[in-house]
């Protein structure tokens, strides 16, 4: 029986050592089954055109390696820490309920650093990521206004940015302040509301905070919710839960801080 092979399935090589890498096990009577490796190689192939790459200065993220094992030894940061490994050791559990992870802090606290730890292991473990710092999301969704390419134009776009498994969106609230670009962060975070697709989110919060104001988390969810609205907040934390808290001194200038 020939199986013809389309091109997710151009390699020869099987990824689980099942099949002739066809996607396909022929049994009795040259009867075909689909391989397990078909579906993982059909996720990649559907999300074509997305960012998916952990970027280079945070490839050798580790909970074993600093600034992540410092982390984890600070006080003030380890049960951040500690959720980040529950949600990694459950991943599979927490993508099938299309449940998140919400880190909220002020600059160089570790956000992005952790955020990346979970898409690095999600990606390990055969899941489809897409990585956006916001700003360049709403750049490329632009961009697809543009495209005379059925694979490159916003619906085809929209769709992979909705199937994935997981969408990390970094430093959301960065961006200018438009009622598109409101309009535009809602319909991707209510789309994968509705089809419980699970999200990871770091944002920015100011940690100045004078004696008898709001908690720090407050306050950033409310200068989020100014920044792209109540209904996207709503819906992130829907999906996400109450933002993580990660405040305190920028990592990066005081890179000794819980070392």
């Amino acid at each position: 029986m020939a199986i013809a092979r389309s091109e997710p399935f151009a390699q020869s090589v099987c990824p689980l050592g099942s099949c002739d890498g066809s996607g396909w096990i022929l049994g009795p009577e040259d009867v075909a089954r689909p391989c397990e490796c078909r579906e993982q190689r059909l996720g990649r192939s559907r999300v074509r055109g997305i960012a998916s790459v952990i970027p280079p200065r945070y490839r050798g993220v580790s909970f074993d390696r600093p600034p992540v094992s410092s982390m984890a030894r600070d006080m003030s940061t380890r049960h951040v820490v500690n959720a980040v490994q529950t949600f990694v050791d459950e991943l599979d559990e927490k993508l099938a309920l299309g449940e998140g992870m919400w880190l909220m802090g002020n600059t160089g606290t570790g956000k992005t650093t952790l955020g990346m730890l979970v898409a690095r292991e999600a990606l390990a473990a055969g899941k489809t990521v897409a990585i956006y710092f916001t700003p360049k999301l709403l750049t490329r969704i632009r961009q697809t206004y543009q495209a005379a390419d059925s694979e490159d134009a916003y619906d085809a776009f929209f769709k992979r940015l909705t199937s994935v498994d997981l969408l990390y969106i970094d430093d959301l609230g960065a961006e200018r302040h438009t009622d598109w670009v409101i309009e535009q962060l809602y319909a991707l975070v209510n789309e994968r509301y509705e089809a419980k697709r699970s999200m990871l989110v770091t944002s920015n919060a100011d940690s100045d905070e004078d004696k008898g104001k709001e908690p720090l988390v407050d306050k950033g969810l409310q200068q989020l919710k100014e920044q792209i609205g109540a209904r996207t907040v709503s819906r992130l934390i829907e999906i996400c839960g109450d933002p993580l808290p990660l405040f305190g001194p920028d990592r990066r200038v005081e890179p000794h801080v819980a070392s």
